[in-house]
């Protein structure tokens, strides 16, 4: 199984491929707590992230921020007291693509640093 958070994004074009069905059911099946989702017609991945309080969700909302900064590719992003919830897709092909994987197993790896 791949380890996405290691692969490197490129540049997504608007006439990009999107990930495969194969490449999208091995990074669910790695990484259970997302989910694959349909919202006006466009595949999105999201999941929702638990915290002890609202100040732990902002903070780690600034991670996901950052993360998004760096590679100029930017989820939807839901914070409450208690939750973030974080959905990706590419924009540009209205669809899944690798880039968001990779960005969705990095989320995963800032939000190590809240759990107890």
């Amino acid at each position: 199984m791949s380890d996405y958070s290691e692969k490197v994004c490129e540049a997504c074009q608007p006439d990009a491929d999107p990930a495969t069905k194969e490449e999208i059911n091995e990074f669910l099946s790695g990484n259970s707590d997302w989910q694959l989702i349909e919202s006006d017609a466009i595949k999105k991945i999201e999941r929702t992230y638990k915290f002890k309080n609202f100040k732990d969700a902002l903070e780690f909302t600034n991670l996901v921020g950052e993360v998004a900064e760096v590679e100029g590719h930017h989820p939807q992003i839901v914070t409450e007291w208690g939750s973030v919830l974080v959905s990706w897709w590419s924009h540009k092909i209205n669809n899944i693509h690798l880039n968001d994987l990779i960005l969705a197993a990095r989320c995963d790896q800032r939000f190590r640093k809240f759990q107890v």
